[in-house]
């Protein structure tokens, strides 16, 4: 019977702030059955003596007549009932907990009306936030209060309150934000917690070399907002994923090569003026390696793939791994043989989840595929 009413308890610290209510309730009870009542009399006594004891505490035990004609009938307990709110927390050991739940809302009906029905339909999690409520309170009279478009997560200035603070309780502050804010102050469409509540998320950077120094450095690490343009004489981009193999690329007179770190290959959408130049994509030869490809393509189509053939392939597969979590998306923006050794990846026409990462791919084949043979033609 307890460990039945503690299931219920969410909906009971509900029903005790004033949300949708279920007391009185009752939960049936297993009894003998009239042969049981003759055969084990001595347990059956045992076990109404108990419900006897637990109707003078909290329950209320409703009885039923049970028996026949060679055993006397006899009235044994078949429902015991919560009657209030008081009786559940004797029951389940829970009034402090009760009590601090209320204590929690009344502050909070004083301070943020408009919070109080979130206490209502998350009792439970308010209850394990209650050490952290005082402090998550503040930070949201203090973002509700502020004008807070260009200023960072960092800039928010609440005794006791940082940004890691925030970034643990994300959730619970978007679901209160959502109900304290007007709604011109949410975006629902804006990425993350910061898109969502108008702060300046962190940039993203793009980190690229150049074949000559020209212009001080070699290499650099750019803001993508701030690269409105591509570097003074540089035609041709390559973008790589292993940043070893950026780092050795081999590059000629006007040319780059951007280290593109997985389905990051994204920040390099706003970078509009890669579509005047050639650009040229390797990846490792797996279902992830042609999703990347693909998602490039989608904003730059006449970007062209390198060492992501069948060649490449069948010439190392001694260096072959195991792709720990292969994708089966349809992919609209790769060639005719991409498409193919792509799905020929899916379907495992080489062995299972078959992989070859491009740092395993031979430098020779790195250089001449560079040098302007091979996949670059």
């Amino acid at each position: 019977m307890r460990e039945i009413v503690r299931k219920r308890l969410g909906s009971l610290l509900s029903g005790w702030l004033g949300g949708p209510g279920e007391i009185p309730f009752w939960i049936g009870l297993r009894g003998p059955t009239a042969s049981e009542l003759g055969a084990r009399f001595d347990e059956v006594r045992g076990w109404a003596a108990e419900w006897e004891r637990a109707a003078s505490g909290p329950l209320r035990v409703e009885y039923k007549k049970v028996g026949g004609r060679s055993f006397g009938a006899n009235e044994v307990p078949y429902r015991a009932w919560i009657d209030g709110y008081e009786q559940a927390w004797q029951l389940l050991g829970v009034r402090p907990e009760a009590e601090r739940l209320l204590a929690l809302a009344e502050r909070t009906r004083d301070s943020h009306p408009r919070l109080v029905s979130w206490l209502v339909r998350r009792p439970l999690k308010a209850l394990e936030l209650a050490g952290d409520w005082e402090r998550l309170l503040a930070t949201v009279a203090w973002i509700d209060s502020h004008d807070v478009s260009g200023l960072y997560l960092r800039q928010v200035d609440v005794p006791g309150v940082d940004t890691k603070f925030i970034g643990s309780h994300r959730g619970v502050l978007s679901e209160l934000l959502d109900l304290q804010l007007a709604p011109s102050r949410i975006d629902v469409a804006g990425e993350g917690f910061e898109g969502r509540y108008g702060f300046r998320r962190k940039p993203g950077y793009v980190r690229f070399r150049l074949e000559s120094g020209s212009t001080g450095f070699s290499e650099m690490v750019v803001r993508v907002d701030e690269l409105q343009a591509a570097p003074v004489g540089v035609t041709r981009v390559y973008v790589i994923e292993n940043e070893v193999t950026y780092l050795a690329f081999p590059l000629r007179a006007g040319e780059a090569v951007i280290l593109g770190g997985g389905y990051a290959v994204g920040l390099l959408e706003s970078l509009t003026w890669l579509s005047s130049l050639d650009v040229v994509y390797w990846g490792d030869i797996d279902t992830h390696g042609f999703a990347i490809l693909n998602r490039l393509r989608r904003h730059f189509p006449d970007a062209r793939s390198m060492l992501m053939d069948r060649a490449t392939l069948l010439a190392h597969q001694s260096q072959w791994v195991t792709e720990s979590a292969p994708t089966a998306v349809a992919l609209d923006y790769l060639d005719q043989a991409e498409s193919e050794l792509y799905r020929a990846l899916v379907g495992g026409d080489f062995g299972p989840a078959v992989r070859l990462e491009q740092e395993r791919v031979s430098f020779a084949r790195v250089w001449g595929a560079a040098s302007g043979a091979g996949a670059l033609g």
